[in-house]
């Protein structure tokens, strides 16, 4: 197969995934350009091991992990120059959150269910985003995970109980803020 169809066949899947993970737009298609950049760098390595759809998935949940740890080492970074330097020219304005398929009143209730996802380790976040939120059945998750169904199950139930606390405690904390 070459890489044309597999870009064809698979770049609304791998967007769509990185999306849930950044929640912005314009990294969701950073992520697939260089999710596709690496399925052709190793191609001839594909061992078919699992189905190229699973080792497709695998690439852009790692791209997107990454990504996202790149960017959070920048933003430390930055605060440590921000920090010393003190100078305007370095101020910093978050990027707005950017999900496509939220309406205007619901994009504060997702903003913040999806702030707390993305406080969950890797593995837990990883499956809410497939299991939730791209609906894949528990089956395929497991396979992407490269984990057995029950490893898979107790992830996500520990994902699940992680965000109930984290919930919590962002609404209790509203309640004394407003």
């Amino acid at each position: 197969m070459d890489i044309e169809t597999i870009y064809f066949e698979y770049s609304s899947m791998v967007y769509n995934l990185s999306l849930q993970y950044v929640q912005n737009t314009e990294d969701a298609e950073e992520i697939t350009q260089d999710v596709f950049v690496k399925v052709y760098q190793k191609l001839p390595s594909f061992q078919e091991k699992s189905s190229l759809r699973t080792w497709v998935y695998r690439i852009a949940i790692n791209q997107s992990l990454d990504f996202i740890k790149a960017k959070q080492s920048l933003k430390r970074r930055f605060w440590l120059n921000i920090f010393s330097l003190n100078d305007e020219k370095y101020r910093f304005d978050p990027v707005d959150f950017q999900h496509p398929g939220v309406e205007l009143e619901q994009k504060e209730a997702c903003k913040r269910i999806f702030d707390a996802i993305n406080q969950l380790p890797d593995k837990q976040k990883t499956s809410v985003i497939l299991l939730k939120i791209m609906g894949k059945d528990r089956a395929e998750v497991a396979e992407i995970m490269n984990l057995n169904v029950k490893a898979m199950e107790s992830v996500f139930q520990r994902a699940k109980k992680n965000l109930e606390v984290l919930l919590n405690k962002n609404n209790s904390h509203e309640k004394f803020v407003q």
